[in-house]
């Protein structure tokens, strides 16, 4: 049976590379493309990228109880539709996505059988990868406070994986997904 698989975690945790190596590793697993109710901004095609929602629109996906999780962000809604992605597990794909913690929280409220990882590096690597982008050290105390946050925040997640080396990290949730 297909599954929906949630991963989450900090900035700097290597998600993205993550990611991209999951998709290749595992090409039965899809990307479920989100929803907003922003402006398409020029040149932006609907469906790539995101399914642009006129505000009307965006109600009644909010209405009908079809996002699985939502958030405003600079004036503009962003989230995830559950049609889509049922539509994907229907089909038996198995369905990949890359959320903030607080989005894959409400997302695992609204579909408990999501397989939710937090995934972070040991707290000394995000502190270097920290200290290798940081303009300062007042910076480098926001995000590394905005970890911890996020970190105090993922209680609901299913596991826990170190993303201090990449491979192993791939492995570790390849192996969750089995």
């Amino acid at each position: 049976m297909a599954k929906l698989y949630v991963l989450s975690g900090p900035s700097g945790a290597g998600l993205g590379e993550i990611v991209k190596a999951l998709f290749a590793a595992r090409p039965s697993l899809r990307p479920v493309t989100p929803v907003t109710a922003r402006k398409m901004k020029a040149g932006e095609v609907d469906g790539v990228g995101f399914y642009f929602y006129d505000l009307e629109g965006w109600s009644a996906l909010k209405e009908s109880g079809d996002l699985l999780e939502a958030t405003e962000f600079a004036g503009n809604d962003y989230g995830t539709s559950r049609k889509l992605v049922l539509s994907e597990l229907s089909r038996g794909h198995d369905v990949l996505l890359n959320l903030p913690v607080e989005r894959a929280a409400q997302l695992k409220r609204n579909m408990p059988e999501a397989l939710c990882l937090y995934v972070e590096p040991s707290e000394q690597v995000l502190k270097a990868r920290y200290a290798a982008i940081a303009r300062n050290s007042f910076e480098l105390a926001v995000r590394l406070e905005q970890a911890e946050k996020e970190r105090a925040l993922s209680s609901f997640c299913d596991g826990r994986i170190c993303s201090d080396e990449t491979e192993k990290a791939l492995a570790e949730i390849l192996g969750k997904m089995e």
